[in-house]
């Protein structure tokens, strides 16, 4: 899949795709995004609590984008601009990646890492043709629903990059699990040993952090190590996080090692 040239990273999009990068991890940053909430982040940091930090930053988002605000508009369409907010398109994702919701996240990776994505609804060869029309018209409608999404994904993401240095200091990867029925249908790049193969995953994916879990979703069980700096989003980052329970993280695509588990059954 050609990428983008362009992104607004610290680090150009073929890096951020690389297996290289996934080895050897650095920072991202959405460019301007801290800065521009420096009163937020220096709040965030004189906190010990995650969950007042949870809160702080879910009252942040509420003023920021005005989504307390949604009831006092004059008109439906401005109602639901307002009321459809990043946790609207995080559901949404939960319920199907493949929905609008998901497109809209999935565009969200496209503009701001700069990772166009191999699937959605149908897998998409390239950037030029009809199939990727079909996500772009999804992202579009999607996008067309809610007061500058975009804006509001930048700061969710920064938030987690935030809240995963506080909880993992001394990490660079965690270890999670993904099951799939279509383990034949990825992109393979290499076979890079025992139960081992490098293969190009959609520009954002769900993993579990439980291997049991992974199992409830398909017959192959893959295990990888993933960068903190590419995890979008995770259960229980939020006050009564919309994915409890599921062990769910949302992770930025690419070119990821993955190791076949074996069934113990």
């Amino acid at each position: 899949m050609q990428s983008p040239s362009f992104n607004l990273c610290n680090l150009p999009p073929w890096v951020i795709a690389s297996r290289h990068f996934n080895d050897n991890p650095q920072s991202l940053e959405i460019q301007g995004v801290r800065e521009a909430n420096r009163f937020l982040f220096r709040k965030l940091n004189a906190l010990s609590s995650a969950e007042e930090r949870a809160l702080v930053f879910n009252d942040y988002m509420s003023v920021k984008f005005q989504l307390h605000q949604w009831e006092n508009q004059s008109t439906d369409t401005a109602k639901r601009s307002i009321r459809n907010s990043y946790l609207r398109f995080l559901r949404g994702w939960m319920m199907d990646s493949n929905s609008i919701e998901g497109a809209v996240l999935k565009g969200w990776v496209e503009s701001r890492i700069g990772l166009p994505p191999t699937f959605h609804k149908v897998s998409i060869p390239g950037i030029h043709g009809e199939e990727y029309m079909v996500f772009a018209t999804d992202r579009m409608k999607g996008s067309a629903r809610t007061n500058a999404i975009n804006s509001q994904l930048d700061l969710l993401y920064e938030y987690c990059q935030f809240e995963l240095a506080r909880r993992h200091p001394d990490d660079r990867h965690i270890t999670l699990f993904r099951g799939t029925n279509d383990a034949d249908d990825y992109e393979l790049l290499e076979e890079a040993g025992n139960r081992e193969q490098i293969v190009r995953l959609n520009n954002l994916i769900s993993f579990t952090s439980d291997e049991e879990r992974a199992w409830e979703f398909g017959d192959t069980v893959w295990e990888i190590r993933a960068p903190l700096a590419k995890i979008f989003f995770f259960n229980g980052l939020l006050p009564n996080s919309i994915l409890k329970g599921e062990g769910e993280y949302l992770v930025i695509g690419g070119e990821y090692r993955v190791r076949r588990i074996m069934c113990t059954v």
